[in-house]
């Protein structure tokens, strides 16, 4: 039973973030949860049918409660939540910084923020800081604007504030930075053994993000043994609190990333998750699952630490009143019209794909693409590079492979007889991380040494490189294969 003075239980709710199943009408249970002062819910492609709906959907959680902040991860190429919703390509944070162009960068951001105010959406949990260091990193990659702390940066600035002019709240996410691992924290422990010394370039991108007024960093469910051995940044108050609000003066909203990864839920569980994370200094912790009863169980664990004394009452007081500081200035949506650029995001993937000199064109080939199955916890909207292809080039044809086949002899006998004497693309995908990919890919150019090898995620030698799997990505890519010229 509750007994916490009705500020204090408010204060409490402000610090929750949470998923729901939904995309008409609003579980009551949330409704009851946003009744005692839920901070903000979090949308993902489960939400999402259409942009009429989503705006509907919006427009009835905030006639809840006008300060409820309503977000979603937004960071275009191939992660996003609102194909459906007519989402603006944009070929992601990789292949912006391949272009280099901070101005084209902050057109992509302006036209994904403004798309979210038009469906009521106020707070983006992007862009990502993180550096693409580790080659066998399998989250970030491309994802990431690249390997160069200054580089990043001036994205990073680009994209906040095309983002803050549309009145949409980005996040700079995850602090201390993702990119150093092997690990996925979504399935387990990530580790960044670097020492402290090289880990302060991974700050630079976090420090330009604050300088640029990033009213949001996101926390990563990273173990950094030489800022703290023992647990993970969501859960350190090394890193919370003395590195990220003393040293570097961060006095926005710090959210944790999603309490059910792996990291936290399998080693902490996800309640003890919240009450650690709010005490190390977090503001807010997303509990991404739709299932209510989680979110309820980390609600439940944070009143009880608060009812014992365990999480200080001003711990969470303070946390409320960065959440309110932060709802008073986007929870509710600008008036907005649709006039973002719709062409910026071809652009800038135009741009990437064709900083390296161009293989000649191979008009009526088929394409064999090769790539891992999307992501459970980030979108995939369906895009493949045949789909891409033959709208630039009718006559291609193609095999799409997403898993490792259980008789690859047969698979490749299979697709050099479906292709025959046209032309032969092979694509894959972060090969380097996915062996099945890299062996199917050998055994066709060994047969076909004439076939034009492309890259869909990081850079692996391919004659062609799309550094990002959106759809944007991928037609600058399938345009470059047919000869098409780039407008």
């Amino acid at each position: 039973m509750n007994h916490l003075p009705p500020g204090l239980d408010e204060a409490a709710h402000r610090t929750l973030v949470a998923g729901f199943d939904g995309t008409t009408t609003v579980p009551d249970e949330l409704k009851r949860l946003v009744d005692r002062g839920l901070g903000g819910v979090i949308l993902f492609t489960r939400n999402v049918r259409a942009a009429d709906q989503v705006r509907r959907l919006t427009d009835a959680l905030r006639s809840l409660r006008p300060d409820l902040l309503v977000a979603i991860d937004n960071e275009g190429g191939g992660i996003g939540h609102l194909v459906a919703a007519g989402a603006p390509d944009v070929p992601g944070s990789y292949a912006l910084g391949v272009a280099d162009d901070p101005g084209l960068t902050a057109r992509c951001a302006d036209a994904l923020a403004g798309h979210l105010a038009a469906l009521g959406i106020t707070a983006s949990y992007a862009p990502v800081a993180d550096l693409q260091h580790d080659p066998r990193n399998p989250i970030v990659r491309t994802r990431s604007f690249g390997a160069d702390p200054g580089l990043a940066a001036r994205h990073l600035r680009a994209w906040i504030t095309a983002t803050e002019a549309r009145g949409i709240a980005s996040c700079a996410k995850h602090f201390p930075g993702h990119g150093g691992t092997d690990t996925d924290s979504h399935h387990g422990i990530a580790v960044d053994p670097r020492p402290y010394d090289t880990l302060h370039a991974d700050l630079e991108p976090f420090r330009a993000a604050m300088a640029a007024g990033v009213p949001m960093l996101m926390s990563a469910h990273v173990v950094f043994p030489a800022l703290d051995a023992n647990r993970p940044a969501t859960l350190s108050r090394r890193i919370l609190g003395d590195l990220l609000r003393h040293e570097l003066g961060f006095d926005g909203v710090l959210v944790s990333d999603a309490l059910e990864m792996k990291a936290i839920a399998d080693r902490y569980g996800e309640a003890a998750g919240a009450r650690i994370a709010l005490a190390a200094g977090a503001d807010q912790v997303i509990v991404a699952v739709p299932d209510l009863d989680v979110t309820l169980a980390c609600r439940d664990a944070v009143l009880g630490a608060l009812g014992t004394g365990h999480l200080p009452a001003e711990r969470v007081e303070e946390a409320a009143r960065r959440v309110r500081r932060l709802a008073e200035r986007y929870a509710t949506p600008a008036d907005t019209v649709a006039d973002w650029d719709t062409g910026a995001g071809l652009e800038a993937a135009r741009q990437a794909v064709r900083r390296r000199d161009l293989p000649a064109p191979v008009p009526g080939a088929h394409v064999v693409d090769l790539f891992p199955p999307p992501h459970p916890a980030l979108n995939w909207g369906g895009e493949d590079l045949l789909t891409e292809l033959r709208a630039v080039d009718p006559k291609a044809t193609g095999t799409a492979v997403t898993g490792d086949p259980s008789d690859p002899a047969a698979l490749v006998d299979g697709i050099l007889a479906a292709a025959g004497t046209a032309p032969l693309v092979v694509a894959t995908c972060d090969a380097g991380l996915h062996p099945w990919q890299a062996r199917l890919r050998d055994a066709l150019l060994a047969r076909r040494p004439d076939a034009v090898r492309v890259d869909t995620g990081l850079p692996e030698d391919g004659a062609l490189c799309a550094y990002g799997r959106g759809r944007a990505n991928l037609r600058a890519v399938a345009e470059a294969l047919a000869g098409a010229p780039a407008h």
